[in-house]
This record gives C-alpha cells, sequence and structure tokens, in this order.
C-alpha cells in the first residue's frame, strides 16, 4: 500500500517568471530555496512544501509543449495552507500588490473545514489560501 502524506511539490510552466516571483514570493512571501539556469528551474519554498516554476521557454519547458492560458489551463486550482489565516490582513497585503480575493468561505481540506479565498496569479493559475480547520 502507498500511504501519502502531504503534497510535495507542484510545477508551474510559466510565461513570464519575473511577475510570476513576484506574486509568490513579494506577495505570497515563499522563498527561492533553489534555481538552476541551465534547465530552466526556480523552485520555491513554501512552508514545508515546493513550488517550482518552469519558464515555457527554457530547456524544460520547451519538453512540455505551448503555455497554458486562462483559455487552456493545465490546472485547476492548488491550495497553499495559511498560518494565521487574518482575513483583514491577508486582504490588505493582496490590494497593496493589486491583487483581488475573492470571497472567504468555509471550504474542506486535508485538516478539515475552515476558512479559504481564491486568488489569480499573473498567469491565471488559481490558488487558494487556506486557514485551520474550524472549532
Amino acid at each position: 500500500m502507498i500511504t501519502i502524506r502531504e503534497i510535495d511539490h507542484l510545477v508551474l510552466r510559466v510565461s513570464g517568471l519575473d511577475e510570476m516571483l513576484h506574486f509568490y514570493c513579494g506577495v505570497l512571501g515563499c522563498t527561492v530555496e533553489r534555481r538552476d539556469d541551465a534547465i530552466g528551474l526556480v523552485q520555491l519554498r513554501a512552508g514545508r512544501s515546493l513550488i517550482d516554476l518552469v519558464p515555457v521557454d527554457g530547456p524544460l519547458g520547451r519538453a512540455g509543449g505551448a503555455a497554458a492560458g486562462r483559455e487552456a489551463r493545465n490546472l485547476d486550482h492548488f491550495c497553499l495552507r495559511v498560518e494565521p489565516f487574518d482575513e483583514t490582513q491577508i486582504r490588505a497585503t493582496l490590494a497593496s500588490a493589486g491583487i483581488e480575493a475573492g470571497a472567504v468561505a468555509r471550504r474542506n481540506g486535508a485538516e478539515g473545514e475552515g476558512p479559504s479565498m481564491y486568488v489569480s496569479d499573473p498567469e491565471g493559475n488559481v490558488v487558494e489560501l487556506k486557514g485551520p480547520p474550524a472549532g
């Protein structure tokens, strides 16, 4: 039997690396863990997980074909667990970067049902920001 503990990493093929780095590092607080420009890979630390950014015009990115877009996404959304989940602070941070967030709703996640909101990164990937389970 295979037992899955958590998401280790996900890979986003990107057209605008600088804009994506600004969103994930400058707005959401990820840090660059590793960068390998020879193959076209930037790994970002997102808590205990990684988000890999692969420019579509780099060696690794070209192997995947054309870039995804709003009409041809290769991912519905992914969820980042946020601690603490302070809606006012999160909205202020996003707004200062010109990013609009959706309404907070109670949604189920790996730890149970709790607050979450959706935002979109610069290339249209939907990112769910999820708080702790309620009660």
